[in-house]
């Protein structure tokens, strides 16, 4: 194969990165390359060399026993170092959707993980990585510099092909194990089982009629599983190792890692030993429980090692190697539970000690003679399995490509020759320094780490690799002061006016997504997903899908968007996209205080930003600003007027706000100006239909609904909730039978799905049922089928959680309530001050508690607005004490407020109502 193209300044080149090893730290590499690569569009060639069948598994996560669990929670072991529920989600959308962040996942749950992760990001990068995947082995690796040019590597693959690469990365995995320890008759023995994880090794112990005994030397997390894998009734699975200890188990209800107060780093080994011991003992007098302590130190423990003399690192592993690794190391709730019932059961033993002698039985099976801390032990076993896990020393590796690396000098030992030596994982050579592009990273960086081969330490080490490998490829960024593009690469604009930082078919897809979100109408999801699948360093994209995923309930991995947002904009935006991500940040991971901050600086920055008004208004589709005393929106409207310069959009926003201050004919003026000249405005027939429905105007209001829904709303994103205005006035003129038919055609499950269901369909039939209005079968189970457990038990938004509230009320749901009130809790300050109170009272009426239900809802009227959503909305809290208050008896008090409400419009129901109480 010819070499690589050289580089030079005068114009690009494409390059080539070859990862030997498509286990799990390959497929990392290669996710963060590809995907890193795709949002900057740097084209180059990739190749993943590895003879396994499917990239991705390596040998950890290839076995298809279901009792080997991953021992390190689901909630830590997403690809992305900044996104860490993937894979919980990825979990929950492959057919496991209880599955929580504390639960401990199969080991080939995780490789069909990796794989799938891999080819997504391999797909998305299609166009700008070219992707070739090797089923060989590389051999041997050298080095050449062409003159005037780069580096590059020559890999020789054990089929007899060579080929060629700018960059090598190394994601080789742990050394192999060497069974240095047994004796030569054993290694020399067919009843020896050197590597456990090969294909097909442990067949023969898994036999039929096959119930020998089995030795197992070593007792860490390989054993477990493999002690597991062999446990059969009438066999004794034996067990030895120098320490004697098995790894211990993780707590079932885990506590918060707990750091030491006290700087370890620096300290010797003896004053390292002695703080750890007393932050140990201090988090158990705190929290009866040592795991938090061990814990709270592995974000600190690379800098304790790096900080250790070579003697001290000796003495460490010599002494305190096993003690840590069991403690820190441990297995699984549900692993150990069966680790203990084998041992209970005497089905498992274990030894401190070690193998001492090894000799053939004339059935072939073996006798095995230990020599343990309780004197001599011979024991007549099947076969022996080596389970001391991988050999931690490069030096004296059999495997040929790291022995050619070695040998010509591109590589050297690490600390106490574990790994080898690197400059943040690029190798550096005998000659000291790290001039050549290859990079390792995982077990091969244990003797500069130490804490190394778990995934979230993995992870962290291949995003910096990708990083440094396509860094000198990337093309300038834009500047900060200004954000403005070089002449020559005029940049597209927004829908508002502002230059957005991709190309123009991306942007075309963006105007379109948020023209569509701006008209509340369908297919924002769609051409905002167009626009980052045409450009996926494209900032804004992302963002605006996170947004309409967490805010909307629109059907977006709303964390994995944020992710791709955060990311895209560090590398290419101006101040005005970095305002708009950092709000859309705020908004899904802080408080709604912060998102609200955050919201009115950028507005008050770019006031002419028609999405940001869109979130901070709460006319319909976004929660809005956090108003509690009803004023921040409006303020915020009216100071937006002039960049908007009277265009239909801000003008729909005004006539919402005006009929919210009770200004009806000036609100009616301004949303019928909007629709004429925008007649498809959903903001503007939404203010319109709340003036109708203030007024008392009931048919004009439900026959204007009618035509405006028949024609300029039949594309509309939000149907349901004009349906949901409709059904108002049909409520309010005692029209059951059309209320039914409504329900039946627009608004029941089917016609409506997800966060809709809850907030249109849901509060109707509870409404519905409060006032008289429905008899006969209540289908509030159909609309609790409808919409995601997550949204019933942790919706991300009160004005979200008061809609669940209501259906879980409706459907009798006391334990959901509960649930929902113990989020609540846990949740912002908006849920904890009014969505945990209003579950209680919710409660109340569930266990005819209605004097009490009466006063909590009655203590709460004041605190609604600030869940956000209109006042229509909010009344559904005033009918359900309307009706706790007549249940309870205190009828004057039920009078007085349908007075007042009859004072602000009529109602032809509300005046049958205070009849009958005044009767």
């Amino acid at each position: 194969m010819a070499s690589p193209e050289p580089c030079t300044t005068s114009g690009p080149c494409k390059k080539t990165v070859a990862i030997v090893g498509a286990g799990a730290a390959g497929a990392l590499v290669a996710i963060q390359l590809c995907e890193t690569a795709a949002r900057r569009r740097i084209p180059f060639d990739l190749l993943l060399i590895d003879p396994a069948p499917e990239a991705g598994r390596g040998t950890a996560y290839s076995t298809l026993d279901p009792r080997h669990r991953l021992n390190v929670p689901a909630g830590k072991m997403s690809c992305y170092p900044d996104d860490p529920g993937h894979f919980v989600r990825w979990l929950c959308h492959h057919g496991e959707p209880g599955v929580r962040g504390g639960d401990f996942a199969e080991r080939y749950r995780y490789g069909a993980y990796l794989a799938d992760t891999l080819g997504r990001a391999i797909m998305a990068a299609q166009g700008v990585v070219g992707v070739r995947r090797l089923r060989t082995r590389a051999t041997g690796c050298h080095w050449t510099t062409q003159p005037g040019g780069d580096p590059s590597a020559r890999l020789e693959l054990a089929d007899g092909g060579t080929v060629e690469a700018h960059h090598v990365v190394l994601a080789t995995g742990p050394s192999r194990a060497t069974a240095e320890w047994a004796p030569a008759d054993l290694r020399g023995s067919d009843r020896f089982i050197a590597d456990p994880w090969a294909p097909g090794a442990l067949d023969a112990a898994l036999g039929q009629g096959h119930k020998e005994d089995v030795l197992l030397v070593g007792t860490g997390l390989t054993s477990v599983d493999i002690a597991m894998t062999l446990d059969r009734p009438g066999r004794t699975v034996h067990t030895v190792s120098r320490g004697g200890r098995l790894p211990q188990p993780h707590a079932v209800d885990p506590l918060p890692a707990a750091a030491c107060t006290t700087p370890l780093p620096g300290l010797s080994l003896a004053a390292l030993r002695a703080e750890v011991r007393q932050h140990i003992g201090r988090v158990m007098r705190t929290h009866g429980d040592w795991r938090p302590a061990v814990d709270g130190l592995r974000p600190v423990t690379a800098e304790i090692w790096a900080s250790m003399s070579t003697a001290e690192r000796a003495e460490f592993m010599a002494r305190d190697g096993s003690l840590w690794n069991t403690h820190r190391h441990r297995m699984p709730p549900a692993t150990a539970e069966s680790v203990g019932r084998m041992r209970r059961t005497r089905r498992m033993r274990t030894y401190q000690g070690r193998l001492a002698s090894a000799s053939a039985r004339p059935d072939g099976s073996l006798t095995v003679s230990l020599a343990t801390a309780d004197g001599p032990r011979t024991l007549p076993v099947g076969w022996v399995v080596d389970c001391t896990g991988p050999g931690l020393r490069l030096s004296g590796t059999a495997d040929p490509l790291w022995r050619s690396l070695l040998d010509q000098g591109a590589a050297v030992p690490g600390p106490l020759s574990m790994g080898v030596a690197t400059d943040h994982g690029r190798l550096r050579g005998a000659d000291g320094g790290a001039t050549r592009p290859l990079w390792t990273l995982g077990a091969p960086r244990r003797g500069e780490l130490w804490e190394t081969t778990a995934i979230p330490e993995i992870r962290e080490q291949a995003a910096a690799i990708a990083e440094a490998v396509l860094d000198p490829w990337t093309a300038p960024a834009l500047p900060a002061d200004g954000g403005r593009a070089p002449r020559r690469a005029r940049r597209p604009m927004d829908t508002s006016g502002f230059p957005l930082s991709t190309h123009a078919a991306a942007a075309t897809a963006y105007r379109l997504g948020v023209d569509r979100l701006l008209k509340v109408r369908a297919g924002a999801p769609q051409a905002l997903r167009r626009s980052v699948a045409l450009d996926p360093g494209f900032a804004l994209g992302h963002a605006a899908l996170a947004l309409i995923g967490h805010e909307c309930g629109a059907d977006v991995d709303v964390s994995r968007a944020l992710a791709d947002a955060r990311r895209a904009v560090r590398e290419r935006a101006d101040d005005y996209e970095r305002s708009f991500v950092d709000v859309v940040s705020r908004r899904v991971l802080r408080s709604p205080a912060d998102g609200d901050a955050a919201l009115l600086r950028h507005l008050e920055e770019y006031p002419g930003d028609a999405l940001a008004l869109a979130v901070a208004v709460p006319t319909i589709a976004f929660s809005g600003l956090r108003d509690l005393d009803g004023t921040t929106a409006l303020r915020v409207v009216e100071r937006t007027a002039q960049a908007h310069g009277g265009r239909w959009f801000h003008t729909s926003l005004l006539a919402f706000m005006r009929q919210e201050q009770g200004r009806y004919d000036e609100a009616g003026t301004l949303a019928e100006r909007a629709l004429a000249a925008e007649p498809a405005s959903g903001h503007a027939m939404h203010a319109l239909a709340h003036v109708y429905y203030e007024r008392g105007d009931h048919e004009a209001g439900r026959e204007r609904l009618e035509r405006w829904l028949a024609h300029q709303g039949r594309g509309g994103t939000h149907r349901a909730h004009f349906s949901w205005h409709a059904a108002l006035h049909e409520l309010a003129l005692e029209d059951t039978a059309a209320v039914r038919r409504r329900w039946a055609e627009q608004l029941s499950p089917g016609k409506v799905h997800g966060v809709r269901a809850l907030v249109d369909s849901g509060s109707l039939l509870w409404r519905a049922r409060l006032v008289g209005a429905w008899q006969g079968p209540f289908p509030i189970g159909d609309v609790l089928d409808s919409a995601p457990a997550a949204v019933l038990e942790r919706p991300a938004t009160a004005f979200v959680a008061l809609h669940a509230a209501i259906a879980l009320t409706a459907a009798g749901d006391l334990a959901g309530l509960r649930r929902l009130r113990v989020h609540a809790l846990r949740a912002d300050e908006v849920q904890r001050s009014v969505i945990a109170p209003l579950c209680t009272a919710f409660e109340d009426i569930l266990e005819e508690r209605w004097a009490e239900a009466a006063r909590g809802l009655e203590r709460l009227l004041p605190r609604l607005p600030g869940v956000g959503g209109s006042a229509a909305q909010r009344e559904i809290v005033e009918e359900t004490l309307l009706f706790a208050l007549v249940s309870a008896g205190h009828r004057d008090a039920a009078r007085d407020r349908l007075e007042e409400r009859l004072d602000r419009r009529s109602s032809p129901h509300d005046r049958r109502r205070l009849t009958a109480l005044s009767s």
